[in-house]
C-alpha cells in the first residue's frame, strides 16, 4: 500500500527540521533540491528507491514514514537519542568538588626548577577562575636569556579539579604545536594558608622535547593583586637570588619524594 503523500510530506519535514537546513540535507545526501521540495510539500512522492535514500540518510527504515506524525516523532527522538556522541572521556572530570576549589580561586606567583635552563628557577603566574561551573586555569611565563638571544612569551590554558584531597590542574600551551602540561598540588594545610607544594610534569622547551618532573610551589597573591608586578616578577632566577623566598628555595631544594602529612 503506498504511503500518504500527506503523512509523508509531514514526516519529511519533521525529519529535515533536525538538519541545519533543507540546503545542507540535499547537497550532502545528493538530492535535488527542487526535487526534495516536491516531496516536502507533498506535490509527488518519491520512488522506492529514493525513498530508501531519504530514510538511510536519516537512519531510519522506509515503513516509518507510514507511521503517523506524533509516532515518527517519537521515531526521531530515539534515534537522536541513539546516536548522540558519547560524551568526551573528560567531561566530567572537571572540577570535582567545586565547592573546596574554590577556595583557591585567585592569583599566584608560582617556582619550578627548570630543565630548559639548568640551575635556574622558573617563576611564573597563573590565575585560577571559576568559568560556567568549572575552574580555568591561565598561566604566563616570561624568560629573556640575553646570552643566548632568547625572549620567551609562553600561555597555558587549562583546567581544575579538586578530587580525593588533591588539586589537579591540566594545561595546553597556546601556539601551532601546543603541548601539555600536569600540575599536582596538595590543599593548604590548617596552620598554613599561603603555599601550595606539589610537583609539575611537562617537557622541556630548549632540551628535545625531553620530559621532566619538578616539584613546583605556589604562593598566593590574592584575587585583586598588582598584575604589572605579579607579571614583573616572571623570569628565570639563580639559586641564590634573594628574590627566591626562604620558603621555596627550601622546598625546591628538597631531595626526598613528595608526601603528604
Amino acid at each position: 500500500m503506498p504511503i500518504d503523500t500527506t503523512v509523508l510530506a509531514l514526516n519529511l519535514r519533521q525529519a529535515c527540521a533536525t538538519m541545519p537546513s533543507v540546503s545542507h540535507f540535499c547537497r550532502t545526501h545528493g538530492f535535488n533540491r527542487q526535487q526534495f521540495n516536491r516531496y516536502i510539500s507533498g506535490q509527488s512522492r518519491p520512488s522506492p528507491y529514493n525513498l530508501a535514500r531519504i530514510a538511510h540518510a536519516f537512519e531510519l527504515d522506509p515503513v516509518d514514514f507510514e507511521r503517523g506524525p506524533e509516532e515518527f516523532r517519537a521515531v526521531m527522538a530515539r534515534r537522536r537519542v541513539a546516536t548522540a556522541a558519547p560524551a568526551p572521556p573528560l567531561d566530567d572530570a572537571f572540577p570535582g568538588d567545586i565547592a573546596e576549589l574554590r577556595r583557591y580561586l585567585g592569583f599566584y606567583q608560582t617556582w619550578h626548577v627548570s630543565l630548559s635552563w639548568p640551575g635556574q628557577v622558573v617563576c611564573s603566574c597563573t590565575h585560577l577562575r571559576e568559568h560556567e561551573g568549572k575552574v580555568a586555569v591561565t598561566s604566563l611565563e616570561r624568560i629573556e636569556d640575553a646570552a643566548s638571544g632568547i625572549r620567551q612569551r609562553s600561555r597555558y590554558d587549562g583546567l581544575a579539579a579538586y578530587r580525593r584531597g588533591r588539586i589537579f590542574v591540566t594545561e595546553r600551551t597556546r601556539g601551532d604545536a601546543p603541548t601539555f602540561g600536569q600540575t599536582i598540588m596538595l590543599p593548604l594545610e590548617i596552620h598554613q594558608r599561603l603555599y601550595l607544594r606539589g610537583l609539575t610534569m611537562g617537557i622541556s622547551w630548549r632540551k628535545d622535547n625531553q620530559p621532566y618532573a619538578s616539584r613546583m610551589i605556589w604562593r598566593f597573591d590574592g584575587t585583586h593583586p598588582d598584575l604589572r608586578k605579579l607579571l614583573g616578577s616572571c623570569g628565570t632566577y639563580d639559586w641564590a637570588s634573594a628574590q627566591i623566598p626562604s620558603v621555596v628555595a627550601g622546598y625546591l631544594s628538597e631531595a626526598q619524594p613528595l608526601t603528604a602529612g
